[in-house]
Protein backbone atom coordinates (compact mmCIF):
# COMPACT_ATOMS: atom_id res chain seq x y z
CA UNK A 1 0.00 0.00 0.00
CA UNK A 2 1.61 3.38 -1.19
CA UNK A 3 1.75 6.38 1.33
CA UNK A 4 -1.29 8.12 -0.41
CA UNK A 5 -3.46 5.04 -0.27
CA UNK A 6 -2.77 4.14 3.33
CA UNK A 7 -3.81 7.98 4.33
CA UNK A 8 -7.09 7.65 2.99
CA UNK A 9 -7.35 4.03 4.88
CA UNK A 10 -6.20 5.65 8.00
CA UNK A 11 -9.04 9.06 7.47
CA UNK A 12 -11.71 6.42 6.40
CA UNK A 13 -11.26 3.56 9.55
CA UNK A 14 -11.26 6.55 12.25
CA UNK A 15 -13.66 8.82 10.75
CA UNK A 16 -16.28 5.98 10.56
CA UNK A 17 -15.40 4.09 14.17
CA UNK A 18 -18.79 3.94 16.01
CA UNK A 19 -17.52 3.52 19.40
CA UNK A 20 -14.26 2.99 21.54
CA UNK A 21 -13.62 -0.44 20.67
CA UNK A 22 -13.88 0.38 16.99
CA UNK A 23 -11.25 3.22 17.21
CA UNK A 24 -9.17 1.22 19.28
CA UNK A 25 -9.32 -1.34 17.18
CA UNK A 26 -8.21 1.40 14.33
CA UNK A 27 -5.30 2.15 16.57
CA UNK A 28 -4.26 -1.17 16.70
CA UNK A 29 -4.63 -1.38 13.04
CA UNK A 30 -2.27 1.18 12.02
CA UNK A 31 -0.15 2.10 15.36
CA UNK A 32 0.23 -0.96 17.17
CA UNK A 33 3.24 -3.01 17.54
CA UNK A 34 2.59 -4.45 14.15
CA UNK A 35 0.09 -1.80 12.62
CA UNK A 36 0.62 -0.63 9.19
CA UNK A 37 2.57 2.57 10.17
CA UNK A 38 4.80 0.82 12.81
CA UNK A 39 5.82 -1.01 9.94
CA UNK A 40 6.53 1.43 7.70
CA UNK A 41 8.69 3.04 10.84
CA UNK A 42 10.76 -0.39 11.22
CA UNK A 43 11.76 -0.97 7.61
CA UNK A 44 13.45 2.54 7.01
CA UNK A 45 16.52 0.87 8.14
CA UNK A 46 16.21 -1.69 5.34
CA UNK A 47 15.43 0.92 2.62
CA UNK A 48 18.46 2.29 -0.06
CA UNK A 49 20.26 5.55 1.61
CA UNK A 50 18.87 7.71 -0.62
CA UNK A 51 14.86 6.89 -0.12
CA UNK A 52 15.11 6.60 3.76
CA UNK A 53 15.02 10.20 4.47
CA UNK A 54 11.46 10.40 2.21
CA UNK A 55 10.31 7.22 3.61
CA UNK A 56 11.43 8.09 7.39
CA UNK A 57 9.29 11.84 6.90
CA UNK A 58 6.25 10.09 5.33
CA UNK A 59 6.17 7.63 8.14
CA UNK A 60 6.31 10.37 11.46
CA UNK A 61 3.90 12.49 8.85
CA UNK A 62 1.48 9.75 8.60
CA UNK A 63 2.05 8.92 12.16
CA UNK A 64 1.24 11.86 13.72
CA UNK A 65 -1.74 12.34 11.33
CA UNK A 66 -3.12 8.92 13.07
CA UNK A 67 -2.40 9.85 17.12
CA UNK A 68 -4.28 14.26 16.26
CA UNK A 69 -7.23 11.69 14.25
CA UNK A 70 -7.57 9.27 17.32
CA UNK A 71 -7.19 12.15 19.82
CA UNK A 72 -10.24 14.51 17.79
CA UNK A 73 -12.59 11.21 17.53
CA UNK A 74 -11.83 10.45 20.96
CA UNK A 75 -13.24 13.88 22.06
CA UNK A 76 -16.37 13.30 19.94
CA UNK A 77 -17.15 10.26 20.95
CA UNK A 78 -16.93 11.00 24.58
CA UNK A 79 -19.25 14.10 24.36
CA UNK A 80 -22.17 12.26 22.42
CA UNK A 81 -22.11 9.37 25.54
CA UNK A 82 -23.96 10.21 28.14
CA UNK A 83 -22.18 11.24 31.47
CA UNK A 84 -23.91 7.65 33.18
CA UNK A 85 -21.30 6.03 30.89
CA UNK A 86 -18.31 7.14 33.20
CA UNK A 87 -19.83 5.99 36.65
CA UNK A 88 -19.96 2.67 37.83
CA UNK A 89 -21.78 2.80 41.56
CA UNK A 90 -19.19 1.57 43.91
CA UNK A 91 -22.09 -0.82 45.24
CA UNK A 92 -25.83 -2.08 45.30
CA UNK A 93 -27.45 1.18 44.34
CA UNK A 94 -30.76 -0.73 45.63
CA UNK A 95 -29.09 -1.09 48.88
CA UNK A 96 -30.37 2.09 51.80
CA UNK A 97 -28.14 5.49 52.07
CA UNK A 98 -25.46 5.85 54.17
CA UNK A 99 -23.95 8.94 55.73
CA UNK A 100 -21.07 10.29 54.01
CA UNK A 101 -18.24 11.47 55.34
CA UNK A 102 -18.68 15.06 56.92
CA UNK A 103 -15.71 17.63 58.44
CA UNK A 104 -16.06 18.95 62.25
CA UNK A 105 -14.01 21.13 64.68
CA UNK A 106 -10.59 19.86 65.48
CA UNK A 107 -10.33 18.60 68.76
CA UNK A 108 -8.05 21.67 70.23
CA UNK A 109 -10.80 24.19 68.55
CA UNK A 110 -13.38 22.49 70.24
CA UNK A 111 -11.52 22.60 73.67
CA UNK A 112 -10.70 26.07 73.37
CA UNK A 113 -13.97 26.74 72.76
CA UNK A 114 -15.53 25.55 75.65
CA UNK A 115 -12.56 26.98 77.75
CA UNK A 116 -13.42 30.51 75.70
CA UNK A 117 -16.98 30.24 76.80
CA UNK A 118 -16.60 29.38 80.32
CA UNK A 119 -14.48 32.40 80.81
CA UNK A 120 -16.28 34.67 78.78
CA UNK A 121 -19.26 33.90 80.87
CA UNK A 122 -17.06 34.79 83.81
CA UNK A 123 -16.74 38.15 82.45
CA UNK A 124 -13.04 37.72 80.56
CA UNK A 125 -12.86 39.22 77.05
CA UNK A 126 -10.70 38.09 74.23
CA UNK A 127 -7.11 39.63 73.52
CA UNK A 128 -4.86 38.47 70.57
CA UNK A 129 -1.28 39.09 69.86
CA UNK A 130 1.45 38.33 67.01
CA UNK A 131 2.92 34.91 67.21
CA UNK A 132 6.53 36.82 65.86
CA UNK A 133 7.27 38.38 69.26
CA UNK A 134 9.88 41.33 70.17
CA UNK A 135 11.98 39.56 72.55
CA UNK A 136 11.00 42.33 75.26
CA UNK A 137 7.50 41.84 74.99
CA UNK A 138 8.55 37.91 75.55
CA UNK A 139 10.80 38.12 78.14
CA UNK A 140 12.38 41.52 79.87
CA UNK A 141 8.64 42.95 79.71
CA UNK A 142 7.78 39.82 81.76
CA UNK A 143 10.83 40.59 84.34
CA UNK A 144 13.01 37.23 82.81
CA UNK A 145 16.26 37.60 84.18
CA UNK A 146 18.82 38.37 81.32
CA UNK A 147 20.42 34.78 82.33
CA UNK A 148 17.13 32.86 82.30
CA UNK A 149 17.66 29.41 80.91
CA UNK A 150 14.62 30.36 79.06
CA UNK A 151 16.04 32.94 77.28
CA UNK A 152 18.77 30.48 75.42
CA UNK A 153 18.09 29.20 71.58
CA UNK A 154 18.44 25.33 73.10
CA UNK A 155 14.41 26.35 74.38
CA UNK A 156 13.78 29.36 71.93
CA UNK A 157 13.40 29.88 67.95
CA UNK A 158 15.48 33.26 67.64
CA UNK A 159 14.63 34.70 63.80
CA UNK A 160 16.88 37.38 64.84
CA UNK A 161 18.75 38.63 68.11
CA UNK A 162 15.66 40.87 69.26
CA UNK A 163 12.78 39.31 67.57
CA UNK A 164 11.47 35.33 68.01
CA UNK A 165 8.61 33.26 68.06
CA UNK A 166 6.71 33.21 71.43
CA UNK A 167 7.15 31.00 73.91
CA UNK A 168 4.17 31.42 75.52
CA UNK A 169 0.65 34.01 75.20
CA UNK A 170 1.86 36.80 78.22
CA UNK A 171 3.06 38.45 75.73
CA UNK A 172 0.09 39.46 74.74
CA UNK A 173 -0.56 40.79 78.25
CA UNK A 174 1.73 43.04 78.12
CA UNK A 175 0.61 44.71 75.11
CA UNK A 176 -2.76 45.01 75.86
CA UNK A 177 -1.87 46.47 79.31
CA UNK A 178 0.27 49.11 77.42
CA UNK A 179 -3.04 49.98 75.45
CA UNK A 180 -5.56 49.68 78.54
CA UNK A 181 -5.91 50.88 81.31
CA UNK A 182 -7.23 48.96 84.19
CA UNK A 183 -9.85 47.62 85.42
CA UNK A 184 -9.20 44.64 82.83
CA UNK A 185 -10.13 41.50 82.54
CA UNK A 186 -8.58 39.28 79.64
CA UNK A 187 -7.71 35.85 78.04
CA UNK A 188 -5.37 35.61 75.14
CA UNK A 189 -5.01 32.29 73.26
CA UNK A 190 -3.28 31.44 70.80
CA UNK A 191 0.08 29.23 69.06
CA UNK A 192 3.24 29.10 70.96
CA UNK A 193 6.29 27.85 69.72
CA UNK A 194 9.71 25.88 72.08
CA UNK A 195 12.76 24.27 70.81
CA UNK A 196 12.02 20.79 72.91
CA UNK A 197 12.60 17.46 71.85
CA UNK A 198 9.27 16.11 70.73
CA UNK A 199 7.90 13.30 72.42
CA UNK A 200 4.67 11.57 73.53
CA UNK A 201 4.67 14.76 76.26
CA UNK A 202 6.63 17.76 74.63
CA UNK A 203 5.82 19.24 71.27
CA UNK A 204 7.90 22.31 69.57
CA UNK A 205 4.50 23.96 68.79
CA UNK A 206 1.25 23.73 71.05
CA UNK A 207 -1.33 25.78 71.97
CA UNK A 208 -1.78 28.37 75.29
CA UNK A 209 -4.20 29.98 77.18
CA UNK A 210 -3.74 33.09 79.34
CA UNK A 211 -5.51 34.86 81.95
CA UNK A 212 -5.19 38.05 83.43
CA UNK A 213 -7.25 40.23 85.76
CA UNK A 214 -6.07 43.75 86.62
CA UNK A 215 -8.02 46.33 89.70
CA UNK A 216 -7.43 47.82 92.72
CA UNK A 217 -7.85 45.10 95.50
CA UNK A 218 -7.49 41.77 93.37
CA UNK A 219 -6.62 39.13 95.85
CA UNK A 220 -4.83 36.02 95.82
CA UNK A 221 -8.92 34.48 96.90
CA UNK A 222 -9.83 36.22 93.81
CA UNK A 223 -7.87 34.28 91.71
CA UNK A 224 -8.25 30.81 93.81
CA UNK A 225 -12.13 31.69 92.84
CA UNK A 226 -11.83 31.95 89.37
CA UNK A 227 -9.51 28.96 89.05
CA UNK A 228 -12.18 26.65 90.67
CA UNK A 229 -14.63 27.86 88.58
CA UNK A 230 -13.18 27.16 85.79
CA UNK A 231 -12.03 23.43 86.47
CA UNK A 232 -15.08 22.43 87.89
CA UNK A 233 -17.51 24.15 84.73
CA UNK A 234 -14.77 22.27 82.40
CA UNK A 235 -13.88 18.82 84.45
CA UNK A 236 -17.21 18.35 86.36
CA UNK A 237 -18.51 19.91 89.99
CA UNK A 238 -16.69 17.17 91.71
CA UNK A 239 -13.68 18.26 90.78
CA UNK A 240 -10.72 19.06 93.70
CA UNK A 241 -8.85 21.85 92.95
CA UNK A 242 -5.28 22.88 94.77
CA UNK A 243 -2.54 25.14 94.71
CA UNK A 244 1.12 24.48 95.57
CA UNK A 245 4.02 27.09 95.86
CA UNK A 246 5.81 27.71 92.69
CA UNK A 247 7.94 30.29 90.76
CA UNK A 248 7.56 32.25 87.56
CA UNK A 249 8.91 35.35 86.72
CA UNK A 250 6.30 37.44 86.05
CA UNK A 251 3.88 36.74 88.91
CA UNK A 252 4.75 36.56 93.27
CA UNK A 253 3.69 34.83 94.70
CA UNK A 254 3.33 31.77 92.30
CA UNK A 255 1.58 28.72 92.18
CA UNK A 256 1.34 25.47 90.64
CA UNK A 257 -2.73 24.25 90.00
CA UNK A 258 -3.49 20.54 90.40
CA UNK A 259 -6.79 19.52 90.17
CA UNK A 260 -8.01 15.58 91.23
CA UNK A 261 -7.20 13.02 88.78
CA UNK A 262 -10.03 12.69 85.62
CA UNK A 263 -9.14 8.81 86.08
CA UNK A 264 -9.15 7.62 89.65
CA UNK A 265 -10.68 11.18 91.15
CA UNK A 266 -8.22 10.92 93.74
CA UNK A 267 -7.72 7.45 94.78
CA UNK A 268 -3.94 7.34 93.08
CA UNK A 269 -3.38 5.36 89.71
CA UNK A 270 -0.53 5.04 87.06
CA UNK A 271 -2.18 8.19 85.70
CA UNK A 272 -1.02 10.74 88.37
CA UNK A 273 1.71 8.88 89.50
CA UNK A 274 -0.12 7.53 92.79
CA UNK A 275 -0.79 10.93 93.92
CA UNK A 276 -4.64 11.69 93.18
CA UNK A 277 -3.70 14.66 91.37
CA UNK A 278 -2.77 16.13 87.92
CA UNK A 279 -1.32 19.53 87.28
CA UNK A 280 -3.29 22.09 85.19
CA UNK A 281 -1.78 25.20 85.08
CA UNK A 282 -0.02 27.61 86.47
CA UNK A 283 -0.63 30.98 88.08
CA UNK A 284 0.01 33.72 90.40
CA UNK A 285 -0.06 37.66 91.50
CA UNK A 286 1.01 39.49 88.72
CA UNK A 287 4.80 41.27 89.64
CA UNK A 288 5.19 44.44 90.55
CA UNK A 289 7.63 44.72 87.86
CA UNK A 290 5.46 43.94 85.00
CA UNK A 291 3.24 46.54 86.54
CA UNK A 292 5.93 49.04 86.05
CA UNK A 293 6.61 47.90 82.67
CA UNK A 294 3.68 48.83 81.00
CA UNK A 295 2.87 52.55 83.12
CA UNK A 296 1.10 51.10 86.29
CA UNK A 297 1.36 51.87 89.70
CA UNK A 298 1.96 48.85 91.77
CA UNK A 299 1.11 50.71 94.81
CA UNK A 300 -2.20 51.34 93.50
CA UNK A 301 -3.21 48.15 91.18
CA UNK A 302 -3.01 44.90 91.96
CA UNK A 303 -3.79 42.10 89.98
CA UNK A 304 -3.54 38.29 89.01
CA UNK A 305 -2.44 35.73 85.97
CA UNK A 306 -3.09 32.35 84.95
CA UNK A 307 -1.85 29.86 81.51
CA UNK A 308 -2.16 26.25 80.58
CA UNK A 309 -1.88 24.66 77.53
CA UNK A 310 -5.13 23.90 75.59
CA UNK A 311 -3.32 20.71 73.70
CA UNK A 312 -2.90 19.75 77.66
CA UNK A 313 -6.29 20.38 78.79
CA UNK A 314 -7.56 18.13 75.58
CA UNK A 315 -5.24 15.32 76.98
CA UNK A 316 -6.74 15.28 80.48
CA UNK A 317 -10.34 15.88 79.47
CA UNK A 318 -10.25 13.05 76.64
CA UNK A 319 -8.06 10.93 77.96
CA UNK A 320 -5.26 11.14 75.12
CA UNK A 321 -1.36 9.96 75.54
CA UNK A 322 0.24 11.46 72.86
CA UNK A 323 0.34 15.33 71.48
CA UNK A 324 1.69 14.51 68.65
CA UNK A 325 -1.52 13.19 67.62
CA UNK A 326 -3.09 16.45 67.40
CA UNK A 327 -0.87 17.89 64.56
CA UNK A 328 -0.43 14.33 62.61
CA UNK A 329 -4.07 14.68 60.78
CA UNK A 330 -4.68 10.99 60.92
CA UNK A 331 -8.53 10.98 60.94
CA UNK A 332 -8.70 7.72 62.84
CA UNK A 333 -7.99 9.67 65.83
CA UNK A 334 -9.56 13.18 65.27
CA UNK A 335 -12.86 11.25 64.03
CA UNK A 336 -13.24 10.21 67.39
CA UNK A 337 -14.31 13.78 68.67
Amino acid sequence: MDARSLEESIRKDIENAANDQALEEARIKYLGRRGLVTSLLKNIKDAPPAERPKLGATSNRLKKLAESLIEEKLTVLRAAQPASRFYTPPHDATLPAHDGLTGHRHVLSKVFGEIKDIFVGMGYTLASGPQVELEYYNFQALNFPDEHPSRDEQDTFYITDDMLLRTHTSPVQVRYMEEHKPPLKIIAAGRVFRNESIDPSHAAEFHQVEGLYVDTDVALADLKKDVEIFIQQLFGSKTQVRFRPSFFPFTEPSAEVDMTCFVCRGSGCSVCGKTGWIEIMGSGMVHPNVFRAVGYDPDIYSGFAFGMGVDRVAMIKYGIDDIRLFLGNDLRFLSQF
